[in-house]
Order: C-alpha cells, then sequence, then structure tokens
C-alpha cells in the first residue's frame, strides 16, 4: 500500500524537503504539501525588497514551479497534529491523514517579554513583512525633511539586522531620503555570534554608509515613538524594526511532541525523528540533536543540509532500516550590507576553507550571489535561478 507522506511548511526546510522526497521516493509515496502561504521566500534575500518591492518576483517562488505534478499542495493553516489518529488538523475544519509527517514550520519573532515591543516593531519573516517596511521606510522618508529627519531603528544587529539596515541605507542613498539609521545591540558587537575580525569589518561597513551602532545596552521597553535602551538612553523613532530573535511558531505549543519548554521549537534527534516515530522535524521549528552536544543552528544553510537527508529517511523509515544520522557542516558566513558583501571562512567544497579567511569587494558579492542562486536552482531550476541572479 502506498505510503501518505504530509510536509508542513514551504521555507527552506519545507521546499527542501519536497525536492528530496520527490527526489529518493517519486510516486511511490502519496505526497501532499501543506502552506500557509503559495510561495517558498528566499528569505535570506527579504531584506532586499524592504529597498525594491519588484525583487519580490525574483525571490517568491511560487509552490507550482516547485512541486513535482503528483505532489498535492493544500494552502491552509496548521492547528493541530494527532499524533494517535496520524492527522494533520487544519484551519477550515479539515483534516489530512499521514503515515510520516515532516514538520518545516520554522519559527516566529522572539520578542523576549520586552513591554510595547510586539505592539509597535516591524519584523522580517514574510513577503508582506518585508514589503510592509519598505512601506513605512517610504511614508517616514516622505513625512521628513532635512530640518527633521525620519529615524528608523533597527533592532539586533544580527544577520538579518545588519542587512536590514544596510538596504535602509541604500534606499536613502538612492532617494536622497532624510532618513537617520540606528542599529541596536545588546551585546557588545554586531554579529555577536562572530569572530571579531569579521565584527570589526562589518562594524566599518556599516558606520562607511552611516550608520550609527549602538552596542552593549539591551531595549528595555517600547512605546508609540520612544526606544528606550538601558538604563538612561531615550531614542524617538518613527519606524522601529525587530530582528533580535526567533522562537517555536504558536501551533507547536499544543502539539503533543517532546520541545523546549521556553520556545517551543520540538526536540529531534539527529535522524530528525520526534518524541514521536512518525513524525520528523527540521528547520527552524526543530532543536536537532548534534555530537557538539548543541543543536543545529537554525540558519538558511542549515535548512538546505538537512533537507538534503529528509527523503533518505523517510525511505529508510519506510523501509525498516536504520535511519541516516545527520550533521552540520559550517560552510562559513556570507553578509551583504547594501550592495556589498563580506565573506568569512567559507567552506565551499567538503569543509574545506578557501585560502584567504576574510575577503569583501566583488568576490564576496559572486560568491553570495552564487550560493543564492544555487539554492533557486535546487528547487525552482537554472531558469528561474538565472532570473534572480541580478538581485541577489
Amino acid at each position: 500500500m502506498t505510503e501518505n507522506v504530509v510536509v508542513l511548511g514551504s521555507g527552506y526546510a519545507g521546499a527542501g524537503a519536497i525536492k528530496s522526497i520527490e527526489d529518493k521516493l517519486g510516486d511511490q509515496v502519496d505526497l501532499t504539501w501543506i502552506s500557509d502561504v503559495d510561495h517558498h521566500l528566499v528569505l535570506h534575500e527579504a531584506h532586499r525588497v524592504v529597498r525594491n518591492p519588484a525583487v519580490k518576483e525574483k525571490i517568491a517562488i511560487p509552490v507550482e514551479e516547485i512541486k513535482a505534478p503528483s505532489t498535492r499542495f493544500i494552502q491552509a493553516e496548521v492547528t493541530g497534529i494527532d499524533t494517535e489518529d496520524r492527522e494533520v488538523e487544519l484551519d477550515d475544519g479539515t483534516t489530512v491523514t499521514y503515515d510520516y509527517c515532516v514538520v518545516a514550520i520554522g519559527s516566529q519573532t522572539a520578542y523576549f517579554g520586552i513591554e510595547g515591543l510586539e505592539e509597535h516593531a516591524y519584523t522580517l519573516k514574510s513577503l508582506d513583512h518585508a514589503l510592509d517596511i519598505h512601506d513605512a521606510v517610504k511614508e517616514a522618508a516622505r513625512d521628513a525633511s532635512r530640518s527633521d529627519r525620519a529615524q528608523i531603528v533597527v533592532g539586533g544587529a544580527g544577520l538579518s539586522g545588519i542587512q536590514t539596515a544596510g538596504e535602509i541605507a541604500e534606499f536613502r542613498d538612492k532617494h536622497r531620503a532624510p532618513i537617520d539609521i540606528h542599529l541596536v545591540e545588546g551585546l557588545e558587537s554586531v554579529f555577536p555570534p562572530g569572530e571579531p575580525e569579521l565584527q570589526e569589518k562589518l562594524d566599518e561597513m556599516l558606520r562607511e554608509r552611516d550608520i550609527n551602532i549602538m552596542t552593549g545596552e539591551f531595549i528595555g521597553k517600547v512605546d508609540d515613538e520612544t526606544v528606550y535602551i538601558g538604563d538612561d538612553t531615550e531614542l524617538d523613532y518613527d519606524v522601529l524594526i525587530w530582528t533580535g530573535g526567533i522562537t517555536g511558531q504558536k501551533v507547536a505549543e499544543s502539539l503533543d511532541l517532546d520541545q523546549d519548554e521556553r520556545n517551543h521549537r520540538l526536540t529531534a534527534t539527529s535522524t530528525f525523528q520526534t518524541s514521536d516515530d512518525r513524525v520528523f522535524a527540521v528547520g527552524d521549528s526543530a532543536l536537532v540533536d548534534q555530537l557538539s552536544g548543541e543543536p543545529a543552528p537554525p540558519t538558511a544553510q542549515a535548512a538546505w543540509q538537512a533537507a538534503e537527508v529528509i527523503g533518505e529517511n523517510i525511505k529508510r523509515a519506510m523501509n525498516g532500516q536504520p535511519l541516516k544520522q545527520w550533521e552540520h557542516v559550517d560552510k562559513g558566513t556570507l553578509i551583504s550590507v547594501g550592495d556589498e558583501a563580506v565573506a568569512y571562512d567559507v567552506r565551499p567544497v567538503n569543509g574545506f576553507s578557501l585560502p584567504v579567511k576574510l575577503f569583501d569587494g566583488l568576490p564576496a558579492e559572486t560568491l553570495k550571489k552564487g550560493v543564492a542562486s544555487r539554492w533557486v536552482k535546487r528547487v525552482a531550476g537554472p531558469s528561474r535561478a538565472a532570473k534572480a541572479w541580478p538581485d541577489m
């Protein structure tokens, strides 16, 4: 009898899982893909839309361009998973049965209990979010003047915060808009997980773009006009964007699966199996065990790598074979700051580093374009990748 496999989510892990399962199992399974949106978003390039909304046509890939004709797609929000009856519950009241389920529903923004932050801040977790930020920045610039400049505050100087601030700076310079940009980070340096050499380079690139960097004190409270930082710093704003962290999707709290008590990300072994051996979890929605003792990082490259293995493990589970253990391999860091990029400790082939550890300029920009385009090619083919290349 043909097994029913259901994949939840259309992010990197979800779209990648669909391709992986199609590649490994083809017509051996009835495959159903469920997502609350009808596209896959190349999220690590979503900041480009903040400057130029037309980029959305390049980075939002319709599911019909990704899946095989035999794969059924349902646009709906997942409201629960009944692990006893093996059913996925949807917001329209219907259910979808499964023999194996892959949870790849991603994450949502974490606000860490900061008063007023969720009510007043924009986030960057979807295409609509990016378009909303563009509109807000554009409106703030239109209402500002040289003597009364628009104040744009970006909270969190990780990958998303740095790239967002860089795009706003490009928008400001292109349109000669009266905008001041402030990048606020509670820890001591921008890009806190990075090595000092990379942090210094990013700090330099941001300051060259006239971005005010404020590090070393956390945002404590937000109201509709002011961000309160540390004990005595008040920063008035017109647009506030928060990129400071992730937590599990709300629906995960109700799932009868082992999960982290604080962030509700599902715990999974290095085979992606959860506490229910018929439910697998990948991507940001999961805390996947690693030999290091720390879970795999919630990054695009980790989701890409995991997705390559999930199809094989579904196949092995169906055949009663031992599952493959997955270990994330860090292939380095690529970050854009506006039109420029910086690369650090890049290991493109079999974990071997390039001769130069840190570089920027055209080589870094080309490498970053290449990585993004390679992913687009993987999920949607070479033609779509070629069209996306100029805006990556």
